[in-house]
Formats: C-alpha cells, sequence, structure tokens
C-alpha cells in the first residue's frame, strides 16, 4: 500500500533530465505557442460549435465559450507552475506523480492516454468532413460507403450511416504519423506553417462575416436557457433534452470544452524546450488567451450570420457563408479549416507518445517498446507508430459524438488533478524552484477544481460510465504489470533492504 502512495521525489525528476535517453531541446517560445495555437484553434471551433450551438447553447454559445475559457485559465496557471518546475516529459502524469503517488500518477496517465487518443480520432473525423467539403466545390465526392462511420451515436441510439469507413481519416493519420517520426523540429516548423494559415482564415471570417451578421439571428440568445448543470445525468438546474440530456450555456461550455483541451499538450513537450522554465508559462498562457478570444469573436460572427437550428453540424462556419450567399468562401474556409484541423492532429499525436514514454520510464509500461528512442530522429517512433494505428482505427469506426464527449470528460478530469497537486506541492514543498508561481493560491487552483468539476457534472452521465469502464482496464493493466515493474517501487525496495543487510553484517 505504501508503494501504491509513494511519490516520485523532485530530485529524482530533475535527475533524469540528465540522462541519454532524453529528446531533442530545439523548442523556442514561438515554437511552444504555435504548438498551443496549434492544437487549440480546429475541430472545436470549426466543427464542434455547430453541434453545440444546434442543440445545446444556440447563440448562447458566447458565454459557454467564455466559461468554458475561465475554467482552462485557472487550469492553465497550475500547469504553467508545474512545467516550469519539472520540465519534462508526462504533463499531469509527472505532476501528479510528484505530488499524489504512483496509482494516482497512473490515473491520470491512463486518463491522457484516453484525451490524446480519442482527441486525435475526433480531430481526423472533423479533417475528413471539410476534406470532403473542399473537394465538393470542384464536383468531387467519395463513395458513401468510404465517407464516413458506419453509424452515428443520436439521443442514446446507434443509427446506421451507409458507411464502411471513414477512409480520408485514416489517409491523413498515416501522413501525420510519418512526419511525426522524422523529427520535432521538422514536425514544429510544419505545424506553424499550418498554424499561420488557419489563424489567417479564423480572422477572415471574424472580418468578412461580421458584415453578414443579422442582430435578429441571435434572439432569442439563450433558447436552452441560461443554466445546464446536471449531476450524474440528473439534470439540476435548466432545460432538459428529450432524452434526458442537460441544455443549456453550462452544457454548452461542457460540450465544447474539446476545443481547449489544445494548451495542456504544451507541457508533454517540456523536455524539448530550450528554455522550459521561461517558455512553457508563456507558451500555455499566450496560446490560450489569443485562442479565446478568437473563439468568442468567431462564435459571435457564426451565430449572427445564420440562425442556430439553421446552422451545419457537419461544417458550420463555410457552409454559414454558402447560407449567407457567399459561396466563394466555402473554398476558402474549407481550405483554411483543413490546414487547421490537420496542425490539431499533428499536436495531439505528438503529445500522445510522451506521455507513454514518461510512463515508460518509470517502468510502468514496457519501456523497450514504449520507451524507445530513435537513434537518428530521437523520437519515440514506436509509440508513434502505435498511436498512428489506434487512431486511424477509432476515426475511421467511431463517430464524433462519442469521441468528442468522451475527450472532455477526461480533460476535465486530468485538470481538476493538477488544479489539486498545486496545492499539495505548495504544502509538501514549498521551498522548491518556481521559476513560474501561480498567483493567489489557494484561490486560483480551488476555483480550477470547482469550474471543471461544475463541466464535468455537466455531460451526459454515459460519458461517466465511458471514464469508470477505461479505468477499469486501466487498473488492471497497472495491477498486472505496473506495481510489479515500477522503477520508484525497486528503489524503494532496495533502499529498504540496506539497514538489514548492516544489521546482518554486524551480527556475523
Amino acid at each position: 500500500m505504501k508503494n501504491l502512495f509513494a511519490t516520485k521525489p523532485l530530485s529524482m525528476l530533475l535527475e533524469e533530465m540528465k540522462g541519454e535517453n532524453r529528446l531533442r531541446r530545439v523548442l523556442g517560445p514561438l515554437h511552444l505557442t504555435s504548438l498551443g495555437v496549434g492544437a487549440i484553434i480546429g475541430t472545436g471551433i470549426f466543427v464542434l460549435t455547430g453541434i453545440a450551438a444546434h442543440d445545446k447553447a444556440g447563440p448562447a454559445l458566447i458565454l459557454s465559450f467564455v466559461l468554458a475559457g475561465v475554467a482552462c485559465i485557472f487550469s492553465a496557471l497550475c500547469y504553467s507552475e508545474f512545467a516550469s518546475m519539472v520540465p519534462i516529459a508526462g504533463s499531469a502524469y509527472t505532476y501528479a506523480y510528484a505530488t499524489l503517488g504512483e496509482l494516482f500518477a497512473w490515473i491520470i496517465g491512463w486518463d491522457l492516454i484516453l484525451e490524446y487518443t480519442v482527441a486525435s480520432s475526433a480531430v481526423a473525423h472533423g479533417w475528413s468532413a471539410y476534406f470532403q467539403d473542399f473537394i465538393s466545390v470542384f464536383g468531387l465526392h467519395l463513395p458513401k460507403v468510404l465517407s464516413n462511420a458506419p453509424y452515428d451515436f443520436i439521443g442514446g441510439h446507434f443509427i446506421a450511416q451507409g458507411s464502411w469507413f471513414d477512409l480520408p481519416a485514416i489517409v491523413i493519420t498515416a501522413i501525420i504519423a510519418t512526419v511525426l517520426v522524422v523529427g520535432i523540429q521538422e514536425s514544429a516548423n510544419f505545424n506553424t506553417a499550418m498554424v499561420i494559415t488557419k489563424v489567417a482564415i479564423v480572422l477572415f471570417v471574424i472580418g468578412v462575416g461580421a458584415f453578414y451578421v443579422k442582430p435578429a439571428n441571435w434572439h432569442p440568445f439563450a433558447p436552452f436557457g441560461w443554466t445546464g448543470v446536471s449531476f450524474f445525468g440528473k439534470t439540476l438546474l435548466g432545460q432538459t433534452g428529450s432524452h434526458g440530456e442537460p441544455l443549456g450555456i453550462f452544457a454548452g461550455a461542457a460540450t465544447i470544452f474539446f476545443a481547449y483541451i489544445g494548451f495542456d499538450s504544451i507541457s508533454t513537450h517540456a523536455e524539448e524546450a530550450i528554455n522550459p522554465q521561461k517558455d512553457l508559462p508563456i507558451g500555455i498562457i499566450t496560446s490560450l488567451i489569443v485562442c479565446t478570444l478568437l473563439y468568442i469573436a468567431m462564435t459571435a460572427v457564426l451565430t449572427g450570420m445564420v440562425p442556430y437550428d439553421k446552422i451545419n453540424i457537419n461544417s458550420p462556419v463555410s457552409d454559414a457563408f454558402r447560407q449567407v450567399g457567399l459561396p466563394w468562401a466555402q473554398f476558402l474556409i474549407s481550405f483554411g479549416a483543413i490546414a487547421g484541423i490537420t496542425s490539431v492532429l499533428l499536436v495531439m499525436m505528438l503529445s500522445q507518445p510522451r506521455v507513454f514514454l514518461a510512463m515508460a520510464r518509470d517502468g510502468l509500461l514496457p519501456e523497450s517498446f514504449f520507451g524507445a528512442i530513435h537513434e537518428k530522429f530521437r523520437t519515440p517512433y514506436k509509440s508513434t507508430i502505435m498511436t498512428g494505428i489506434v487512431v486511424a482505427t477509432m476515426a475511421a469506426l467511431v463517430p464524433l459524438r462519442i469521441l468528442a464527449e468522451l475527450v472532455n470528460i477526461g480533460t476535465l478530469l486530468a485538470f481538476v488533478i493538477v488544479c489539486g497537486a498545486v496545492l499539495i506541492m505548495r504544502k509538501t514543498n514549498p521551498d522548491a524552484n518556481r521559476p513560474f508561481r501561480c498567483p493567489a493560491v489557494p484561490l486560483v487552483p480551488i476555483l480550477g477544481i470547482g469550474f471543471c468539476l461544475l463541466l464535468m457534472f455537466s455531460l451526459p452521465v454515459e460519458n461517466w460510465w465511458r471514464l469508470i469502464i477505461w479505468l477499469g482496464v486501466g487498473f488492471v493493466i497497472y495491477f498486472g504489470y505496473g506495481r510489479h515493474h515500477s522503477v520508484l517501487a525497486k528503489l524503494r525496495a532496495k533502499e529498504a533492504k540496506k539497514p538489514l543487510g548492516a544489521a546482518a553484517l554486524a551480527a556475523d
């Protein structure tokens, strides 16, 4: 039991940074901020705004983005403190290991695997939808059997789509996995080019779309209500949908929270940052603030251009311009969305193997596979290839609605643990070097925990069951493999034997 809750000393974490089997430090503040923007702006704004505005919040989705952004700001400040203290791969998994113990570290690591893998699959799904919208401008269409997941999940029921699998999602995943194996600097440069393109498109949508906004489309502003808070499927405040799901601003925030997950992925690249103590907080906070402002403006324009109940769920932004008589913009926006979503997929799939790497170094996963670093490219190539295969399979077969909601609850749980870990670390290691200090502790971490729990409870109850099942599978792996191969547990056992050995020698 002591091993289950044993914490990894901060000195041990910092010592790992000096080893040979580490990643290459090539990322500066611009690259890190670009990675954050690359991960944040994508499927969330180009796809999920349609679902959330149409089904959950209406024009009040603007406030949903504000609410989700506030929750993220509190979490981002906590992430920044940890990222500057422990600048090695692993993100929230590493922070939990240093504060809450091995079992909690495993829980959050397993949760991060869920977050990044499922997020990548959802993003690949969104990329496919906009790619097909893009080629339709030229009169090209994929066969229906190759255009989508074989089924959708609506109102608690699976509905056949008449498709076999999503071919474009498979293709783009394979391309991104190949780029990631080649190297981090090449991946970051490719991402920067994609980020510049999509930010330009977002600014275009805001600037041009503003001339086609009709204030009447914002009325009623909150057709689904101003709240939408539930607890394990039981609505406490606000309206309830036809299938028992909560509706309103909080429910909308819980749905589009997926759009914000990118900033935490910056911390997974701490080991590749040139000056992590300074650059990581800059990258995390700057990318979050920039993207929140863009989200609010873009949502206001989108819901002002088209009545919320007329928004196209699959490609809401490009279709909105078609509806107001600007079909030529469909080509431009779809191209920008493709670039934007490509960069999100790149950063998500870039982050996943870094979590595997951190867990493998600790012995919780087989290091020969998950900890393998390519001799030339200095990337975790085996786990990157495996991630690509899993993501491609899920993107091809699982519907977007299931993927998006599953990502949200996993991400929110990670944020809750990180905020709690800051409170614990301030007590257990008050004198540790903190290049960046989260302000107003304990208020900021407590608010972060409160907001994230509120949004977790605003998700439909089936998401809780999926999370519980996933964590159950994780416990089987941990107790079957991880705890028996834990590096920390072996070190503790070795230290425990030393006094006994000395006593026996003295007796002889």
